[in-house]
């Protein structure tokens, strides 16, 4: 379960849609219902926080983000778009992320999800982190 104060326009989630679970974007937040109106591929709908899930964060999602893969010194490997870059010191293993956008650099020791790091990369670069 996600909590809604986590969600922004754009965000990419899991959502329970009668059983079946589908990736969906966010359109928009209700915080007075508790709703999330997200995009789930066939319609737009909205979801309660219980039926909305985080999606983890791993090598396919960013390159549906357009990052470039990088190998580094045989097992870290760096993930770049633009002038974002974020580092996994062991290829596939996405429990331990270093990332940095100039001058601003964080490191993360528990998986991130994407809609985690779509939010970081907007607060860092204030640009929204969209698939093309």
């Amino acid at each position: 379960m996600v909590k809604l104060g986590q969600l922004q326009s754009g965000d990419i989630v899991m959502v329970n849609d009668e059983g079946v679970m589908r990736e969906g974007t966010v359109i928009q937040k209700n915080a007075e219902e508790q709703m999330a109106l997200i995009d789930n591929g066939v319609q737009e709908f909205w979801y309660a926080p219980e039926d909305i899930f985080p999606v983890a964060l791993d090598e396919a999602q960013l390159l549906k983000f357009g990052f470039e893969k990088e190998p580094l010194d045989g097992t870290a490997i760096k993930y770049k778009k633009g002038v974002f870059r974020l580092v996994t010191p062991v290829a596939g293993d996405f429990s331990k992320i270093d990332m940095w956008y100039r001058e601003d650099n964080r490191h993360f020791h528990v998986p991130i999800a994407v809609h985690e790091l779509q939010n970081l990369h907007s607060s860092m670069t204030k640009v929204p982190l969209e698939r093309p």
